[in-house]
């Protein structure tokens, strides 16, 4: 029996988090359902006030992404190219209850939920990046996404094989410009 230690582990999530990054060209096989379900069950453990649960997540499947295309192309002419990248496109939505501060809660918990499906997928070989896209909370759209009165849409995930496989790395804010330290 292997014993991973604390060490490897801290190396392998800080590999993640480093190597992660936003593909936006893809092989055309779609994400393995049971790969997607691998991915749902470990954002269910973002964390999350009250243990609401608030995410859902909305697989398109062939129908409702060429719905969502149309909508697209009426909104803006030529605009649903962007929904042919990835082969496996995610709806994140946030259910919310009315309750102001529950609902900034949810919405951030939301987001968490969709960046550990991000970091999963990377961890798994697979590629991804994360859209907002003001097209899914009109009332068309959510007709086609089942969204319920009470959700919100926070991003459009779309996931896959990546074409080529070591994008360039962005330069990043060092931390002495977003980190403060109060007395």
């Amino acid at each position: 029996m292997t014993t991973i230690t604390e060490e490897h582990r801290t190396a392998a999530v800080e590999e993640a988090i480093h190597g992660r990054r936003t593909h936006k060209t893809y092989l055309s096989e779609p994400v393995p359902r049971p790969v997607l379900d691998e991915l749902f069950e470990l954002a269910r453990w973002a964390p999350n006030h009250h243990l609401s649960n608030p995410w859902r997540f909305r697989v398109l499947g062939p129908r409702s992404l060429s719905a969502i295309k149309a909508l697209a192309d009426e909104e803006k002419p030529g605009s649903s190219r962007k929904l042919d990248r990835a082969p496996t496109m995610i709806v994140l939505s946030a259910v919310q209850t009315g309750d102001e501060s529950q609902d900034q809660e949810d919405m951030l918990a939301s987001a968490m939920a969709g960046y550990i499906v991000l970091l999963a997928a990377h961890a798994r070989g697979l590629a991804g990046y994360w859209r907002t896209v003001p097209l899914l909370n009109g009332a068309p759209a959510r007709k086609v996404l089942g969204l319920g009165e009470e959700e919100t849409v926070i991003g459009l995930l779309h996931l896959g094989h990546p074409l080529h496989h070591d994008p360039a790395t962005p330069d990043r804010a060092p931390v002495e410009g977003f980190v403060s330290h109060l007395g």
